[in-house]
């Protein structure tokens, strides 16, 4: 331990960040399909629900992650969102519901 502090120290992060990793493993296996599933519902409420411009509803749902495809069907008041690998979609139940992921 004395002749390679570093080393040591290195490795006891090491370790630490694996046992975090295994404590969390439920949520980081959950993580890509957050990204896809809030965008898809943030952005279908922003639009249909408040009934605010495209644009403004890009804005709003903007993260630092970035989302691989965007499809907005207006006449079935449906959004489709795929990021890290994932894909969900979200749409308007009606006034009293408002937007409802998929399935």
């Amino acid at each position: 331990m004395r002749r390679r502090p570093l080393l040591t120290l290195m490795s006891v992060l090491v370790v630490a960040l694996l046992g975090w990793i295994w404590l969390e493993r439920v949520a980081l296996r959950a993580f890509p399909d957050i990204i896809s599933a809030y965008t898809a519902k943030e952005y279908c409420s922003c639009r249909y629900v408040m009934e605010q411009p495209a644009d403004y509803c890009r804005g709003y749902v903007k993260q630092w992650v970035p989302i691989s495809d965007f499809l907005e069907t207006p006449e079935a008041k449906r959004i489709t969102v795929a990021g890290l690998g994932r894909s969900n979609s979200a749409r308007w139940q009606g006034t009293r519901q408002g937007c409802r992921l998929e399935p």
